[in-house]
């Protein structure tokens, strides 16, 4: 009796704490523990991008290219008071070969590979190693100086090719890895974040024709041009081409081609020969703050239409000049060079949708995409 009477004064208040507890945690739900929700732990990311890498960097190729300079064979060549002579006569040459190394990338098992143009131009032998350690000899299928791109092709089985994503749908902070040959080195990975899109270089000297620019703090260096840009799931986004600094080193702002531009130019390479811009039809300038104000815009965002081409696509769809082109497939043109872009990524015959601004009241059309005719005459 003693010893049920012990363990029952022992058992009472510890039943009565536990029911106090529940009390408490039902009336003040916040003192519960609480683990990280599925929102919070997707905005943590991964502990590595190890799968990314592996998924990616098989279809990321080292290139060296050789080619043949010239060189004086006259020992006094190098003396100033004899270089003029040497200058003025026909002195025997000899030639030396010059390397040079880049990236590039495997973008079809039948052995085609995304470049810059700036890495293969005016080579005279290319090869490709592979990161399974196998060497090939490419050939050049076609460049384009003003995308900076080319296209070259090996003959090699059992190649991986890399998965493409989507860099229109790529948004700022986005995590990207970098891969690519720096410095010869070997392949290497950095990682980073998208830091801007849509840039337009000036007077970068390449990529003349695009403005639309991946920017990435990821470090490229000299070697990483005709690289893969990749988001954390491995896949394409972009070819890294251009660095923003004067010493030719990563300062932490680089660009990359959009993936979704550099396949529709590696197409029509393949395909003419040549790189075939969309063409609606238009010539159009940037709205100012103060033209906006006087044709009573929202604001300075799109192009004002300043001629259009007979029997062009704009025509044909049925705008005119002084309508002011907002959208082109939905997507904001801001001052034209986001539209610039988006017609890089159009082909002949692809239909677009057009929103435009006449008197004040927005309307949509559609055109069909063509190619520029060489006679062609605008009327105001």
């Amino acid at each position: 009796m003693s010893q049920n009477r012990f363990i029952w004064d022992w058992a009472l208040p510890a039943l009565v704490g536990v029911a106090i507890a529940a009390l408490l945690l039902v009336v003040f739900p916040q003192l519960r523990g609480s683990a990280p929700s599925p929102a919070m732990e997707d905005r943590q990311g991964p502990v590595s991008y190890a799968r990314a890498v592996n998924l990616a960097g098989p279809a990321v190729v080292n290139i060296y290219t050789r080619t043949a300079v010239p060189q004086r064979r006259h020992p006094l060549f190098s003396d100033p008071l004899f270089r003029r002579l040497f200058d003025n006569m026909n002195v025997p040459q000899r030639e030396r070969m010059q390397s040079n190394l880049g990236s590039g990338v495997i973008v079809s098992d039948t052995g085609y590979i995304l470049t810059n143009h700036h890495v293969v131009d005016q080579a005279d032998a290319i090869v490709i190693l592979l990161a399974d350690g196998r060497e090939a000899q490419a050939r050049l299928v076609g460049s384009d100086a003003d995308f900076d791109l080319a296209v070259l092709k090996i003959e090699l089985t059992d190649l991986t090719s890399i998965a493409v994503g989507k860099p229109e749908a790529a948004q700022v902070g986005d995590i990207v890895l970098a891969i690519g040959n720096p410095f010869g080195v070997g392949q290497t990975v950095t990682q980073g974040i998208i830091s801007a899109k849509g840039r337009h270089l000036e007077n970068s000297g390449r990529g003349g024709y695009l403005q639309n620019f991946l920017q990435t703090d990821a470090a490229v260096n000299p070697g990483n041009s005709g690289g893969a840009l990749v988001d954390s799931q491995g896949r394409l986004l972009g070819i890294n081409t251009s660095i923003l600094n004067q010493s030719g080193y990563s300062g932490g702002i680089s660009f990359a081609i959009p993936a979704n531009i550099a396949f529709k130019v590696m197409q029509d390479i393949i395909a003419y020969g040549r790189v075939v811009p969309g063409w609606l039809g238009i010539e159009a300038s940037a709205i100012s703050p103060q033209m906006a104000r006087e044709f009573n815009l929202s604001s300075a965002g799109g192009v004002m239409v300043t001629a259009i081409y007979n029997e062009g696509p704009a025509h044909t769809a049925g705008l005119k000049p002084g309508d002011v082109i907002t959208h082109i497939d939905g997507l904001p043109i801001g001052d034209g060079k986001q539209g610039e872009a988006t017609m890089a990524t159009l082909r002949p015959g692809d239909t677009v949708s057009i929103t435009f601004v006449r008197d004040g009241s927005a309307h949509t059309v559609e055109a069909t995409v063509s190619v520029k005719p060489k006679p062609s005459t605008a009327t105001d």
